[in-house]
């Protein structure tokens, strides 16, 4: 288990004594964040260091001690991801672990002794999560935090029940491909009857087999569905069925394995660019780099109107997106936690057009 440490200059003392009682556990590594001297130092800078460590991998744990430990508990839950708790006794301890699943705990070096300071932590990580009961109310926290994190730009979290349901069968790795294909299709087509409820229209009237009838028309730009091959066309045709008169863009571009940038072999456009509004189609908006280029592209084309369609989003992608393109509306059926080392979504569920066309 790997366990990063780190203080401020009121926990410096503690957290030197901690390394030394914690280097007697076989089954630890300590990896020690700063800071490493009395020199007075700011607690959210080092809170921030280590929480955003731990974010990255549910294997890692954090210990942050400042002079109460009050302060590092604040400055550590506003990294996305991070429970932090903290902790004065054993009792604690156990529940921070046991009933809340706590992935750093906080110590005051000016609250307790170093014997039980080492109790706590030893109690912590002793002590497993009992998941029941508790991973459903954590599991409210994590929605909230998911949807509250991102509020800048134009991001939405489609959360329709339908779409929620079809979600959890295609996360799970036991879904053929038949099934995994129609399901991402399904869900693409709920999502888009979502974002299009506020397309202007129009009056027209038709006459129907009893008399006249005053009806309403989509009206204004025209609707273009690019989909970012390959992954983008298993969501194309069930979009397509709901909305017959789409024109449909392509636009290629693959992700290089190792710089994770994206790089463009190919693009066809309808024609109008301007007078067009554009659906960007791929299931996981993962870097957020494909995304991103492809809205640079139509921009370079013209285009004024831009809307990102996936089905599973990192916040990684997403704040890049908005950074380059602030204008551009993103939607989701799920923000996930974060990226791995190789740029894919957790938890996510693989790579997704692998999974569409049952490649490797």
């Amino acid at each position: 288990m790997i366990v990063l440490i780190g203080s401020d200059h009121g926990g410096f003392e503690l957290k030197e004594r901690l390394k030394v009682e914690l280097a007697k556990r076989e089954d630890v590594e300590i990896k020690d964040f700063g800071i490493y001297s009395l020199e007075t130092a700011d607690y959210p800078d080092i809170a921030f260091k280590v929480a955003e460590e731990v974010a990255k991998d549910p294997n890692k744990r954090g210990i942050l001690i400042c002079g109460s430990g009050l302060g590092m508990s604040i400055a550590a839950n506003k990294v996305n991801g991070i429970y932090a708790a903290r902790c004065t006794d054993t009792y604690c301890a156990k529940v921070a672990s046991k009933d809340n699943n706590a992935n750093i705990i906080t110590l005051g070096g000016r609250v307790v002794g170093i014997e039980l300071a080492t109790d706590i932590v030893n109690t912590w990580l002793d002590t497993p999560f009992e998941g029941g009961r508790h991973q459903r109310r954590l599991n409210k926290i994590a929605n909230y935090e998911r949807s509250h994190k991102i509020e800048e730009g134009n991001f939405h979290i489609i959360n329709h029940p339908l779409i929620q349901h079809k979600l959890s069968i295609i996360r799970d790795k036991n879904t053929g491909t038949k099934e995994f294909r129609e399901l991402v299709g399904e869900i693409a087509s709920l999502m888009v009857y979502e974002i299009t409820r506020d397309l202007s229209t129009e009056e027209r009237e038709v006459e129907t087999p009893i008399g006249p009838a005053k009806t309403r028309v989509i009206s204004g730009k025209k609707l273009v569905l690019i989909p970012i091959l390959r992954a983008g066309l298993g969501m194309t045709e069930s979009v397509l069925r709901l909305i017959p008169n789409a024109r449909v863009g392509h636009i290629g571009i693959y992700r290089d394995p190792k710089t994770l940038q994206p790089v463009e072999y190919y693009c066809k456009l309808p024609p109008d660019v301007e007078e067009r509004e554009f659906f960007i189609l791929d299931p996981m908006l993962a870097t957020g780099g494909s995304a991103a280029y492809a809205a640079t592209l139509l921009k370079k084309h013209g285009a004024k109107n831009i809307k990102i369609v996936c089905v599973i989003a990192a916040p990684e992608g997403v704040k890049k997106v908005q950074e380059i393109h602030p204008d551009v509306e993103i939607f989701t059926a799920a923000l996930d936690s974060h990226l791995n080392d190789h740029g894919y979504i957790v938890p996510g569920l693989g790579d997704a057009g692998d999974r569409i066309f049952g490649t490797k």
